[in-house]
């Protein structure tokens, strides 16, 4: 088959570039925050961060922690470079870019990682670390809900199937995110719930 003849790849929708783009950017932006903090900490092992709130609410403690550079590098580089990566497919929509399947199967593939990566960031802070950083659990919501968006979009539309699954997880996508999200709260208001 020429290349004249193949079928265009889908178009995805505006609302998920969008989606992608302000998801990006505020992930980046707290990336960066993070990164900055990192780095007073490393200057000033005594340095006292944006979001040392109280005994629960400690960015410090997490960031001096082991599992703040789970792969030998700060983790808000990875976010940096992901968030970054996100924000320029959203813009790419947005500009009326079609992306292969394959394009979108690497986008699963990074958003999935990124959704388990925070989950066990999650576990950390709240059963190990025992502090939660703002700033983290705010790259947790964004991740989680582009993970959420992408997946609706992508089961839909290559999954090839029409079933009542297929249409539920795209129909409720927002719901899905959201309800998703409440459950990671009440997950660590229980965690901390003798620490209030």
């Amino acid at each position: 088959m020429s290349s004249e003849t193949q079928i265009a790849p889908p178009k995805a929708p505006a609302w998920l570039g969008w989606v992608l783009i302000i998801g990006g950017v505020i992930g980046l932006i707290l990336s960066v925050i993070i990164m900055a903090e990192k780095l007073l900490i490393l200057e000033n092992p005594d340095h006292i961060t944006s979001c040392d709130i109280n005994e629960v609410l400690a960015c410090g403690n997490v960031m001096r922690s082991g599992q703040s550079n789970a792969f030998g590098i700060p983790n808000p580089l990875i976010g940096i470079a992901g968030f970054a990566a996100v924000a320029i497919i959203g813009a790419g929509i947005l500009a009326g870019g079609r992306f292969r399947g394959w394009f979108w199967f690497c986008a699963q593939i990074g958003l999935t990682f990124a959704m388990m990566f925070c989950h066990w960031l999650a576990y950390q802070s709240m059963s190990i670390i025992r502090s939660l950083c703002p700033y983290c659990m705010g790259v947790w919501a964004v991740s989680i809900i582009m993970f959420v968006m992408v997946t609706a979009w992508n089961v839909k539309t290559f999954s090839g199937s029409d079933s009542g699954f297929v249409n539920a997880l795209y129909k409720y996508k927002w719901a899905i995110a959201i309800v998703w999200l409440l459950l990671i709260a009440a997950a660590a208001v229980w965690s901390f719930r003798f620490m209030f």
